[in-house]
């Protein structure tokens, strides 16, 4: 599906403030708009901007308050008025990119979190001050050359022993409010995608150690009378992170032990009722990563990105444990709603201005 501009992002229906992103259009991909969703850690190299996902899930990364954006915004700036091929179009991008990878110049205040001698994330100073009680599970080494890094003792051998003890140091943290927002899902710790599973992480704790986090994002899109229409998933104003605001139509994280495509379909069934027979189909579409530095926490997110063509009679139902759906209904604080709005298509090609540093900006963090 070829890359187009959107409201597809995760912004307050009342107030649009972009879920992720600092920028007046929250989590919007037009430049001249700003645009949201993210995310949500990560380096670039040339990616394919086939998709709404591409660019939509960049946002995902950078929770903060933008100003207040209505669906008259959404809708004016998907008419055919709007020129997608003005060069001046792609700074509303890059804003959005900038949002989403803040603190690169903090970097320095964190410390390598080291397990079998690879960096598996970055620790803030601070919050390490908090894991030197815990002498038998974390080991504080102090180098006067690279400034010191953080290690586990060298009794936990096993990703087993490892993920236990830590779990343990978690528990303990949360307790004391120093994590908040546990989910009890584990995320695995790993030097990149692929390699070898140290141990596994409490996602909650997962950008407070800085640890490379995955996820799955995916845009469902319908198409009538030769136009494509994209259906958009309001949260539940009880969700722990962005209550309220506008998101993909299926997103969610990578746990541990499950591979990407058979996440997908997972959240597909969860967040929208889609079966397995239609969202087999989806089409991967790239990636997208981003670094972004909040106080202590560094999220150091990768986002695979899908699309999926859905039949026009489809209606999202979510199936949530606590989450209920209704299709343009009443708002209740625990019912995750779906609306369906059309937007005209914006493509980005070779030849709007900043083009090719638009793809590596994608990649702005490490993304392996």
């Amino acid at each position: 599906m070829a890359s187009f501009c959107t409201a597809k992002f995760r912004f307050s229906i009342s107030s649009c403030r972009a879920a992720r992103s600092s920028r007046p259009f929250p989590g919007s991909l037009i430049p001249s708009f700003p645009l949201f969703h993210s995310p949500f850690a990560r380096p670039m190299k040339p990616t394919n901007l086939r998709s709404v996902s591409a660019l939509t899930a960049v946002s995902a990364g950078a929770a903060i308050s933008t100003p207040t954006f209505s669906w008259d915004d959404v809708v004016r700036v998907s008419q055919p008025e709007f020129n997608p091929n003005d060069s001046s179009n792609l700074r509303g991008f890059f804003d959005k990119i900038k949002a989403c990878n803040r603190g690169a110049e903090l970097q320095s205040e964190f410390l390598p979190f080291v397990v079998e001698d690879q960096i598996v994330g970055y620790i803030h100073k601070g919050f390490a001050e908090n894991l030197r009680s815990f002498e038998d599970v974390f080991i504080l080494s102090k180098d006067n050359c690279d400034g010191g890094k953080i290690m586990l003792h060298q009794s936990l051998k096993s990703a087993d022993e490892r993920t236990r003890a830590v779990g343990e140091v978690i528990k303990c943290l949360a307790e004391n409010e120093l994590i908040p927002g546990i989910r009890n899902e584990l995320f695995p710790v790993t030097s990149s995608y692929g390699a070898p599973v140290f141990f596994s992480l409490e996602r909650a704790a997962v950008p407070y150690f800085g640890i490379k986090a995955y996820g799955v994002h995916m845009n469902g899109y319908v198409e009538k009378d030769k136009q494509k229409f994209l259906w958009l998933g309001k949260r539940s104003l009880v969700k722990s992170t962005f209550p309220g605001m506008l998101d993909h139509l299926v997103a969610g994280g990578l746990p541990h032990g499950i591979a990407c495509g058979e996440n997908l379909i997972k959240e597909c069934e969860e967040e929208a009722g889609i079966p397995r027979t239609l969202s087999s189909r989806a089409i991967s579409v790239g990636a997208v990563s981003y670094s972004d530095i909040d106080g202590h926490r560094f999220k150091r997110d990768v986002l695979f990105t899908y699309d999926l063509k859905l039949p026009e009679s489809f209606v999202p139902n979510n199936q949530g444990k606590y989450i209920k759906a209704q299709h343009q209904s009443t708002i209740l604080p625990s019912v995750e709603t779906y609306t369906r709005q059309k937007f005209q298509i914006l493509y980005i090609t070779p030849e709007c201005f900043g083009y090719l540093d638009l793809l590596q900006s994608l990649k702005c963090g490490d993304c392996s």
